[in-house]
């Protein structure tokens, strides 16, 4: 029976492309889970650190995609610092780069477009007015290098907002 190329795991497998390229990595339901941003099992990525020795060259990338997703971590970092690709796989690494993920105070995964209501009074710095609590914020836009900050408009002006101050509708 054929094994998630992550963490081992057999079962059903959920072929994914690791873009640019059309290489793909057969992933049980967890892992594919997560990939989208979903809740898993704590410690259940600690499967990269095996995952990222592989002689697959896209399974390498998803490794160190995933991997760079958690470099905050102290085993995650170890792991990276290990990890050797050849130039041309890292470029392919790195050409869709490190999967941003943008979560609400309760762990709802935000998309663009979507409508947050603030959860705290904010000040918003040079504007001159508080943005306050229980307000609306439609058609969010994500910050595509920082998965802690969105933006939005309120009272008719563009601001940044944390994300831990805000709640998905």
């Amino acid at each position: 029976m054929a094994e998630c190329e992550i963490c081992g795991a057999s079962g059903p497998l959920t072929e994914v492309a690791m873009s640019p390229r059309t290489d793909v990595v057969a992933l049980c339901d967890t892992c594919a889970a997560g990939l989208k941003g979903e809740p898993v099992p704590e410690r259940h990525w600690q499967a990269l650190t095996t995952s990222m020795w592989s002689e697959r060259d896209a399974v390498k990338v998803l490794s160190w995609r995933l991997l760079n997703r958690f470099r905050d971590e102290a085993w995650a970092a170890d792991a990276l610092d290990m990890l050797y690709l050849e130039p041309e796989i890292e470029d392919w690494a790195k050409a869709a780069g490190p999967e941003i993920i943008h979560r609400d105070s309760q762990g709802a995964v935000l998309s663009a477009g979507d409508t947050v209501t603030l959860i705290k009074d904010l000040p918003v710095k040079g504007a001159g007015f508080t943005a306050k609590r229980g307000t609306a914020v439609r058609g969010i836009s994500l910050v595509p290098d920082n998965a802690n900050h969105i933006e939005g408009r309120v009272e008719g002006q563009r601001i940044v907002i944390l994300t831990e101050f805000v709640k998905k509708r």
